[in-house]
């Protein structure tokens, strides 16, 4: 769009005309290039793809740690002693890397022995641990 603040010899008044001619191009362009396109993004291909089954849910191992009032230690029901937990939890480690370790305590024990049986946990390698009621 030319517009011309300035009077001009020739002209005296302001040119305030929409050239449409390079719109028009544009538009024809783009319509022949979307007739053009058009059968090759509406044909299908025939495929027989096989179906697929839902993936079945994998239950991680669990291994309950119960520690009692007293602070002794059983570990899935066998008794063991506070030094032996250490070893213990890193042999089932070794055995099954995806280990869930649920510590389960009495309301009255004492938080002593349950703040020692998660930092043996730790150091033994147990990435997993849950809090059971």
């Amino acid at each position: 769009m030319a517009v011309s603040l300035y009077a001009s010899p020739a002209r005296e008044r302001a040119m305030a005309e929409i050239n449409i001619t390079p719109l028009v191009d544009v538009m024809l362009v783009l319509l022949v290039i979307f007739m053009l396109s058009m059968p090759i993004v509406t044909r299908t291909l025939p495929l027989q793809l096989p179906a697929a089954s839902p993936p079945q849910p994998v239950q991680p191992t669990r291994l309950t740690l119960d520690i009692s009032a007293a602070g002794e230690l059983r570990l899935d029901g066998a008794a063991l002693p506070a030094a032996a937990l250490d070893a213990a939890l890193a042999e089932r480690l070794a055995r099954e890397p995806g280990l869930v370790l649920q510590l389960r305590t009495s309301s009255d024990s004492d938080y002593q022995a349950f703040a020692a049986a998660l930092a043996q946990a730790q150091r033994s390698g147990v990435r997993h641990i849950a809090l059971a009621e």
